[in-house]
């Protein structure tokens, strides 16, 4: 039997990047949604075994100049409600936590470039242990809340909530575990203008991404492999035990 994965994709440069390795590893078919221009449906979102809904430069608060974002909201809100595996990055992760309740909002700074995440107590014992003081990519303004019932997982100095999980098969990320460094020209092209504003020199983030993204990307890859393999081993057996939140492989 063939699986599924389906990407909401928002920007053409913010793809899957290091989890479509990870996904292909553990035999899932991907395809991508693209918000704006396909339908977002319950059914489209409900269907696959997997769901990542990845980044992009509109936010939660957004919707009445992006209407696509409500049909995208109600549609993770079918899928969360029936518990299927569920990855949400950076914009993805804001719908993810508004989806559950929780408060989405600008926070009137920027955080963008390569920095060290500090894991929670919650966060060492889950999938994203490995990711303990290591540097990530980071490009957001806006922060969520933690969901009612989710575990807080990560935060930085300036962003308290970077990741959150409820149950064994939704995470969110507000950083970009899934960038690839070597195509990281892609976003500093895609995102000139925000750059600019945030009085951001490109240059750095290229020299981050040179010193960092060769060890965070083989961190990423163990800790993007051990949730696709998680999530796997609840869909074949959909009754956890107690222990399943924070297990890995």
């Amino acid at each position: 039997m063939t699986r599924r994965a389906l990407a909401v994709r928002h920007v053409p440069f913010e793809d899957l990047g290091l989890a479509a390795t990870a996904l292909d590893a553990h035999g899932y078919e991907v395809t991508y949604l693209e918000a704006g221009t396909d339908p977002l449906t319950p059914e489209a979102f409900l269907d696959p075994e997997i769901l990542v809904v990845l980044g992009g430069p509109v936010g939660v608060g957004d919707v009445e100049r992006y209407p696509f974002l409500a049909a995208e909201l109600a549609a993770l809100s079918g899928r969360l409600s029936a518990g299927r595996p569920t990855l949400g990055i950076c914009l993805g992760a804001q719908l993810v936590a508004h989806a559950l309740g929780a408060d989405v909002s600008a926070t009137g700074r920027h955080e963008i470039g390569y920095g060290p995440l500090t894991l929670t107590d919650a966060g060492r014992g889950s999938v994203l242990a490995p990711l303990d003081g290591v540097p990530v990519l980071h490009w957001h303004g806006d922060q969520f809340e933690i969901p009612p019932g989710a575990v807080r997982l990560a935060e930085t100095p300036g962003f308290p909530h970077q990741a959150f999980s409820a149950g064994p098969a939704l995470l969110g990320l507000q950083f970009h575990l899934e960038a690839d460094h070597t195509r990281i020209e892609s976003w500093l092209v895609g995102h000139a203008h925000e750059l600019a504003g945030a009085g951001i020199d490109p240059r750095r983030i290229r020299a981050q991404a040179l010193e960092h993204g060769p060890v965070l990307a083989d961190v990423a890859r163990r800790v993007l492999d051990d949730w696709v393999a998680q999530s796997t081993r609840l869909l074949q057996n959909p009754a956890p035990t107690p222990s399943d939140p924070w297990e890995r492989s």
